[in-house]
């Protein structure tokens, strides 16, 4: 069962969200940072990336940026950009992309669910990774960001959510970065909260869907604090961390795919010929081509687009790593074929967001920057589920979700 607890959430106040929130830390870099926050002092970014207050080049690594961090959610606090609501709650956080709006519930998950598997993982995480994000919750002593994570779908907390979203929000408002809809909702009924921590408990699982590193970060200085508390009994802060639970079937995930550098020392007729022992290659002329089912691939070559179909055998649908089409072409083309072993480590290869088009692939390709492109058709979120029910991993650079979470919105501390 998964064991959840609403918080006393440290939120902007309503003017002042717009100014305040901000993209996750992890997808865009310091220069990036700094050019966001420009002149505003209230952006959280003075906070999630600390290294945009030291002059450029400063590593964000720099044991002074953490410092910063903590220096500067303070700083929040003490002017009133941030204020922690007086009573616990659960908060309802709905993003809208493309007209489509997902609604997330804004939880205190519980650090020994995530050690015990009860939240279920379904990536690899680096430890030097991991070490970072645990230096800024431990500084802060705070979940400054959420974990995004999926639950089985669930009538009865769809239909509390209904309820909520049929109000006026808290926060509303239009990012301007990715023209995207942010709306969000604070659940404050005794009953409401009641009802969520209930049909939570009913759940034998979560999912981590996006944030492994800072789901492990949170999840392992949670035990840390358990172990160096002398009167530990179990109710502190610290035994919980902040996620955003949405439900499985609402989430959108998007292709997530590959440029590449050269053909291995191939030619574009021997690359094509040696893809076509466990492809059905097909030409598409020049007008970008978009997979449109599953175990079929898009590849970009001299100015042409194709179409590679796995042929019977080159997969195993009773596995669930095995059927996945990252798996199939990674061990067929990336691996067998063009002799890249370790997608995390080469340099021959990049990986493109489906959000930025196969447009972009055309364009990386067409630059001489990269020799051909490689488009997906998207994993599902069933797909994700079975492999981490199963104990396995998936394959690196598998999932792109969007829209991603923007942070600022509400913080958890740990006492």
């Amino acid at each position: 069962m998964a064991i959840v607890k609403p918080f006393k959430g440290i939120r902007p106040p309503k003017e002042l969200v717009e100014q305040v929130e901000s993209r996750p830390y992890d997808v865009l870099n310091s220069e990036e940072a700094r050019a966001e926050a420009g002149d505003n002092e209230k952006s959280l970014y003075h906070i999630i990336k600390p290294e945009i207050d030291f002059p450029e080049g400063t590593s964000e690594y720099d044991p002074r940026v953490y410092e910063k961090a903590a220096e500067n959610f303070q700083k929040f606090q003490d002017k009133g950009w941030l204020v922690q609501d007086e009573k616990e709650h659960y908060y309802i956080y709905a993003q809208t992309m493309n007209g489509k709006t997902q609604y997330g519930l804004v939880v205190g998950a519980y650090v020994n669910d995530y050690m015990t598997g009860v939240i279920k993982k379904h990536e690899l995480t680096r430890r030097d990774k991991e070490e970072d994000r645990m230096k800024h919750v431990r500084v802060n002593n705070a979940n400054i960001e959420p974990v995004f994570f999926a639950y089985p779908d669930n009538a009865v907390l769809d239909a509390l959510i209904k309820k909520y979203a049929q109000t006026e929000p808290v926060y509303d408002f239009i990012a301007p970065i990715d023209g995207f809809g942010h709306q969000f909702w604070i659940i404050s009924d005794d009953e409401d909260i009641k009802t969520v921590t209930e049909e939570f408990r009913k759940m034998p699982s979560l999912y981590i869907a996006d944030g492994h590193h800072r789901s492990a970060a949170a999840a392992l200085v949670g035990a840390e604090k358990q172990k160096q508390n002398p009167n530990h009994k179990g109710d502190e802060e610290y035994n919980y961390f902040m996620a955003v639970c949405f439900q499985a079937s609402q989430l959108t995930i998007l292709d997530y795919n590959r440029v590449i550098r050269d053909l291995n020392g191939l030619s574009s007729e021997d690359f094509l010929k040696a893809l076509s022992k466990n492809f059905i290659v097909e030409k598409k002329g020049a007008d970008i081509y978009k997979p449109a089912r599953l175990h079929e691939f898009s590849l970009y070559l001299d100015g042409e687009w194709y179409s590679l179909s796995a042929k019977e055998g080159t997969y195993d649908n009773s596995d669930p790593i095995g059927v996945l089409d990252v798996d199939i072409s990674s061990r067929l083309i990336l691996d067998e074929i063009l002799n890249i072993k370790d997608l995390r480590s080469s340099d021959r290869i990049d990986f493109v967001g489906g959000l930025r088009g196969l447009g972009e692939l055309k364009r990386r390709v067409d630059s001489g920057e990269m020799r051909t492109a490689l488009a997906l058709y998207p994993v599902s979120m069933q797909q994700i589920m079975d492999i981490a029910d199963s104990g396995k991993i998936m394959p690196p650079k598998a999932t792109w979700f969007e829209p991603k979470l923007r942070s600022g919105l509400v913080i958890h501390k740990l006492s």
